[in-house]
């Protein structure tokens, strides 16, 4: 009994020793490299999990990508349009429409949304001349309003091409103008490519903006060619009254570039243009600014005192411009030229109210 007993211990010993030894030595390693096993498990985990992050967010861009493109490009060609300055443009056609209505007795709504568009297309698609040769002369840096073709949103042949489309409509707009109203082709041709020319070489062609001469492109495009453009179709002649009755729309479209090239003068002068701005100085600009505010309400006291009270709503606005020239006169120029272009809006829009509501008669020549 004793012997079988003690053979059959022996190999359990070893066994037992065996099971001691290959522990020792685990702890061993263990305790100079750390665990084996879940170091391994980590390493090997951690890639593919990686790998398939990457996977799954390619594939998210890839189905995300092209309508956040679409929604970019189309928001870069509102943003080159220079939405915010339609006033300049929209006021002078309400202006004549509706010196048109005081002298006709009537106005015909077709030409009026003709006009608009006609006038709203040359205007934006001078905005993209702008947009586009300012850019090429290097004048539009990072920090400039219209930033479309500086941060590579729209390329240089995309907003040509634009611009070719809305002198395209305007010219069409034109055509239909022409065969709606009783003004001679001759008279309407005259008006309407003065308007487009101006458009197109106040940084086209000879660019009169860059040579302190866009101030009296703008004085005349948006202020009495544009009424008389808008006048003209609907009575069906030319007449010297809507150029007068401009004068005060004009001064205050005039503010909005004056007060666009003063904030912009230093870095107009580091790109080697030159505009009025720049040429009288800061506190001529201030001065110039300021007149430019102020003297169409000087002008509407003058009507409203002599002709017809209903020209005194303008002078509702004046508030607003008091608050602009104490912005101008600290040199806070973020946004003052979108500011001065909402006055331009309303200040234009109460004279369009004021001559509407005045009696027949009223007014001077009309």
């Amino acid at each position: 009994m004793t012997g079988p007993r003690a053979a059959g211990a022996a190999p359990g010993g070893e066994a037992f020793a065996y099971r001691n030894g290959a522990a020792a030595v685990r702890r061993g390693v263990e305790e100079s490299m750390g665990p084996v096993q879940p170091e391994v498990s980590i390493s090997a985990e951690s890639p593919r999990g990686g790998e398939r992050n990457e996977v799954n967010a390619v594939l998210a861009g890839a189905e995300r990508g092209p309508p956040g493109t679409w929604r970019q490009k189309c928001k870069a060609y509102v943003l080159a349009l220079r939405p915010w300055s339609f006033s300049a443009s929209l006021t002078p056609v309400a202006l004549g429409s509706a010196l048109a209505y005081r002298a006709e007795g009537a106005l015909d709504p077709r030409l009026l949304l003709g006009s608009a568009v006609t006038v709203l297309a040359v205007h934006g698609a001078g905005n993209l001349v702008n947009t586009y040769y300012d850019f090429s002369k290097g004048i539009d840096h990072k920090k400039s309003d219209d930033r479309t073709l500086v941060d590579q949103i729209l390329e240089p042949q995309d907003v040509v091409r634009f611009g070719v489309f809305l002198y395209t409509v305007g010219c069409i707009c034109a055509a239909g103008l022409y065969a709606v109203s009783t003004l001679k082709l001759e008279h309407l041709a005259l008006i309407y490519f003065g308007g487009l020319s101006s458009s197109f070489l106040y940084t086209g062609g000879i660019g009169f903006k860059y040579v302190a001469l866009g101030d009296v492109v703008i004085l005349i495009t948006f202020g009495p060619l544009a009424v008389m453009f808008a006048h003209a179709v609907q009575v069906g002649y030319l007449s010297v009254s809507p150029l007068l009755y401009a004068v005060p729309l004009a001064l205050s479209t005039e503010a909005i570039l004056h007060s666009n090239n003063t904030r912009d003068m230093e870095s107009d002068r580091q790109a080697g243009i030159v505009t009025l701005a720049i040429l009288i100085g800061p506190t001529f600009s201030y001065i110039l600014y300021t007149m430019l505010l102020f003297l169409p309400y000087l002008i509407f006291c003058v009507l409203a005192t002599r002709y017809t009270i209903s020209m005194a709503l303008p002078l509702l606005t004046i508030p607003m411009a008091f608050s602009l020239e104490r912005q101008f006169r600290s040199q806070s120029f973020n946004k003052i030229p979108q500011r001065t272009a909402k006055l331009n809006l309303l200040l234009g829009l109460f004279y369009v109210f004021g001559i509407t509501l005045a009696p027949p008669g009223a007014l001077p020549k009309l």
